[in-house]
């Protein structure tokens, strides 16, 4: 259903095409705005200078664009034109949760419309005299014929406990004309139906016409089965597929086993696939272009908005190529990309334009969930991402979270003459290892929480073979996600329940690879086993200096702290006021953390307000989970030569000093990184 974008917190809001590009390569925005557009101009946001590029107008002027949300299942006219007569029409639905007015299905003169779950019209408008609600969160198998001279109608679910039967005979024949439209009005003018569909049949006069979900998402219609021609069943606005059906009996949670037991898609009514809103603007990026973060800044009467992309390094020749690669999170910043927080879940430590504007447009992150409070489990970089600013503060916390803190570690690095390139994690996941290739380490964001399974093994074979990992985030390389085209999905599990939506764990595989979703940490990767830590505390108040251990006297890991002269550092920042915080890590053997491990400092002192992580299970109970509240940062020497060096704290890159002031964060970052950029690990080729 189009409803206008709502640009009360925001006057002007787009996205890029692609999102993340090489130099020499256009890009396009596309934009709403309800104001006129004054400038547009390019920003590179990790050395805060504007750039001398054109920006090309491409004759589509900015303007008020629309929001189209709500997911549904439509065969388009053209395509049932291929059939004999539709004499019938079968399906099955799973309702969830639907108020207000509704509708089930929509072909020609008849209108299955539901008010508040209960029947309301017919065929040619006719209200239903039944006055039955049709039962919400069991399967339902709804026919519809032609009887003689009128229209039968049964619905049916065969719930052993509350069995259903709806038997009704319309007076005047349906007409199966125009498109047919499961799930919305063909109108597409009432919100649409939360529910789930399956096993849609057509009867023609000569055949049975049949649609089978696949448990992989498709890139395009589903074709149907049955006779020499095939019909195509669109799937508009991006509905969640590898669903339940009816068929599913709890005797496998894998859809690659059972497929028939996932043959189901789930549509909601807040659903919004890719926007297909018009290019206004078009740039050619320079061939010699350096890779970096930048932003299209919108310029109107009231002010500007940045729209962020990304230049990522080409393969370059050795001679070319920087010691260090700097790994961009795009997966993280999607997953929270116009995160709701809503009031009564959480308490809003400041404002922030970008999350109001996602409320009033009923945006969704990948930590929210629908209105039938099922989980929010995919998501198109085509769209705004309205709090992916580099002058972003998280309400949870009051001060700036992910591409602000990423944005002063970057500037940190130009400030000291650390030189780097940089890629995506995309960019990892579709080149795998070959993308690390001649480099000696890759350094993370400040919270590289999502990642593929290609991603992490790409990173393990790169550490195997020689080269090292700076993990400068914390609560890092947790959680699974998939990538198909511009769609980005992540299927959680029931243990972050706590933080987020809960999934049945029935629900978990990933619907663009059909393995398992959730934790990587349940596939054997990632967190301890990757990284030797995992996240152990998570709060929002004030964050915690660093005290170095023993351990970080020996000489495989004083050279870090050259130059430092305090035992404790990190006790500013402007994430949280220190350099651990918001998310902590800390080792667990018991869960992976390699024994050549060494925790070189810990914080400790943490408020209350700090929690646990609900995945950890102490062996001495509370008092040893008492006294694991803290955060570890550790190194390890690998055989190969490399090292990984684990921060351990989302806040640590808050911490480091800004322009040419220099701290003691700042001082063992660029001990680690100069390092870095001069070690070759054994197995690493010269350069």
């Amino acid at each position: 259903m189009k409803r206008p974008v709502d640009h009360g917190a925001m006057a002007v809001s787009g996205y890029t095409v692609p999102w993340h590009t090489g130099a020499g390569t256009p890009i396009a925005l596309h934009v709403s705005s309800s104001r006129q557009v004054r400038d547009v101009r390019i920003v590179r946001l990790d050395t805060a200078e504007f750039m001398d590029w054109h920006v090309e107008p491409t004759g589509n002027a900015p303007s008020h664009r629309d929001f189209d949300h709500g997911s549904f299942l439509k065969i388009a006219a053209s395509e049932l034109a291929k059939a004999a007569e539709i004499t019938g029409v079968a399906f099955e639905v799973y309702l969830t949760r639907n108020d207000g007015v509704r509708v089930l299905f929509e072909s020609g003169n008849l209108r299955l419309g539901l008010q508040d779950g209960r029947l309301t019209s017919g065929v040619d408008g006719k209200p239903l005299e039944t006055g039955q609600s049709l039962p919400a969160n069991t399967w339902l198998t709804v026919e519809i014929s032609l009887d003689g001279s009128g229209t039968a109608l049964q619905i049916s679910s065969d719930d052993l406990l509350s069995p259903f039967r709806l038997h009704h005979r319309f007076d005047r024949p349906w007409s199966a004309s125009g498109d047919m439209v499961f799930g919305a009005s063909a109108a597409n003018d009432v919100r649409s139906l939360n529910a789930k569909f399956s096993s849609i049949a057509l009867q023609s006069e000569t055949r049975r016409i049949v649609w089978t979900f696949p448990t992989l998402l498709p890139s395009g219609p589903i074709a149907s089965t049955g006779g020499d021609s095939a019909l195509l069943l669109e799937t508009v606005n991006q509905p969640a597929f590898c669903m339940t059906s009816r068929r599913w009996d709890g005797s496998s949670f894998d859809p690659r086993l059972v497929p028939s037991h996932y043959d189901a898609v789930h549509c909601h009514d807040d659903d919004m696939g890719a926007l297909q809103w018009p290019a206004s603007y078009h740039l050619q990026i320079p061939a010699e272009a350096s890779a970096g973060v930048y932003a299209f800044e919108v310029g109107h009467g009231g002010g500007s908005e940045r729209i962020v992309f990304f230049i990522t390094s080409s393969a370059p020749s050795s001679a070319q190529r920087a010691p260090l690669l700097f790994l961009v999170p795009t997966a993280t910043y999607l997953a929270y990309a116009d995160e709701i927080l809503p009031a009564h879940l959480y308490e809003w430590m400041c404002e922030d334009r970008g999350h109001r504007f996602a409320i009033d447009n009923n945006l969704k992150s990948l930590y929210d969930y629908h209105s039938d409070l099922s989980g929010v489990s995919i998501s198109s970089y085509k769209k705004p991402k309205a709090t992916l600013r580099d002058d972003y503060n998280y309400p949870l916390c009051g001060c700036p979270h992910n591409l602000p803190v990423d944005l002063h570690f970057l500037r940190f690095c130009h400030n000291n003459g650390i030189a780097f390139d940089l890629i995506t994690d995309r960019d990892l996941h579709e080149r795998g290892v070959a993308g690390l290739e001649g480099y000696r380490a890759v350094i993370t964001g400040s919270h590289p929480e999502y990642m593929s399974v290609e991603m992490e093994h790409a990173l393990r074979q790169f550490a195997a073979a020689g080269g090292s990992i700076a993990y400068l985030g914390g609560n890092g390389f947790a959680g699974k996600v998939a990538f198909q085209d511009d769609l980005m999905e992540l299927r959680r599990s029931p243990l972050e329940a706590a933080r987020t939506w809960d999934g049945p764990l029935a629900e978990q595989s990933l619907s663009i690879t059909n393995q398992p979703g959730g934790y990587l940490r349940a596939s054997g990767r990632g967190e301890f086993s990757l990284t030797g830590v995992a996240i152990s505390l998570m709060g929002f108040d004030g964050a915690r200096p660093f005290t170095r251990t023993s351990e970080s006297h020996d000489a495989s890991a004083a050279w870090l702290f050259d130059g430092v002269a305090s035992e404790t550092f990190g006790d500013e920042g402007i994430v949280l006021g220190g350099a651990a915080g918001y998310e902590v890590d800390a080792t667990d053997p018991h869960l992976g953390t390699s024994p050549d491990t060494i925790v070189i400092a810990r914080a400790t002192g943490f408020p209350d307000s700090f929690v646990h992580d609900a995945t950890r299970w102490y062996a001495g109970g509370e008092d040893e989970r008492a006294s694991r509240r803290c955060a570890e940062m550790t190194l390890r020497h690998l055989p190969s030569g490399g090292l990984i060096f684990c921060a351990s704290s989302v806040a640590w890159c808050g911490a480091l000093p800004a322009g040419d002031a220099m701290n003691d964060v700042g001082r063992i970052t660029k001990n680690l990184l100069t390092h870095l950029a001069a070690t070759k690990g054994r197995a690493n080729p010269d350069r």
